[in-house]
């Protein structure tokens, strides 16, 4: 059984879609466990109503350690870690240990609107000030540049004049949902390779 762990922040949405296909049988796989960057957020509650183990990794407590307890935490015990919408950067010997088993999801196409800081409604409020037509949402591995890995999956979605942040955040959401669970299904059964920093989707 292909495992995973799905790492969050926040109201766990994008967990709760994994949830959802691994229920309906769409995803093989089992979410072995949730661990949050910190306490008291929904996801964890979607997480327990799934039945499935939970963990608190916070900056404030592990410091720099943060991703080294996290790797004490999966390494052999999951197949792939999936952000999704986890806020913290992870560094350090996790990067080397699941080379090409760490994807994220992040609310605009790839390249534009990536990088430090770019999280949230602000990569929606900077995709508005820049009068882009479209924007979107990708999947992509995760490397030591922050939103830098190779390109798994990316879908666009329309960007309207009227637009608030919030208006193209819940359009982008609704692709999100749908778009890391297929990048999972593809990882899992391994139609997924990166070649010279390129996935090419088998």
């Amino acid at each position: 059984m292909f495992k995973i762990a799905v790492l969050v922040s926040g109201g766990g949405t994008n967990l709760q879609s994994i949830i959802d296909a691994v229920k309906v049988g769409e995803l093989d796989c089992k979410v072995e466990m949730v661990i949050s960057s910190k306490d008291g957020v929904y996801a964890l509650e979607r997480a327990k109503k799934a039945g499935i183990d939970t963990y608190v990794v916070s900056k404030k407590e592990y410091g720099e350690n943060q991703s080294n307890r996290i790797l004490e935490l999966t390494e052999g015990k999951v197949d792939l870690i999936v952000l999704a919408g986890y806020l913290s950067i992870l560094d350090g010997e996790i990067l080397d240990k699941f080379k090409n088993r760490i994807i994220n999801i992040h609310p605009s196409l790839i390249p534009s609107f990536c990088g430090p800081k770019m999280y949230g409604l602000h990569v929606h409020e900077a995709a508005i000030k820049k009068g882009v037509k479209v924007s979107g949402c990708t999947v992509h591995f995760v490397n030591n540049e922050v939103d830098g890995g190779a390109i798994i999956l990316q879908e666009a979605v329309p960007v309207y004049f009227e637009d608030s942040a919030e208006d193209l955040q819940k359009r982008i959401l609704v692709k999100e949902h749908l778009l890391l669970p297929k990048a999972i299904k593809l990882i899992s059964e391994g139609k997924v390779n990166v070649i010279d920093g390129r996935s090419k989707i088998y």
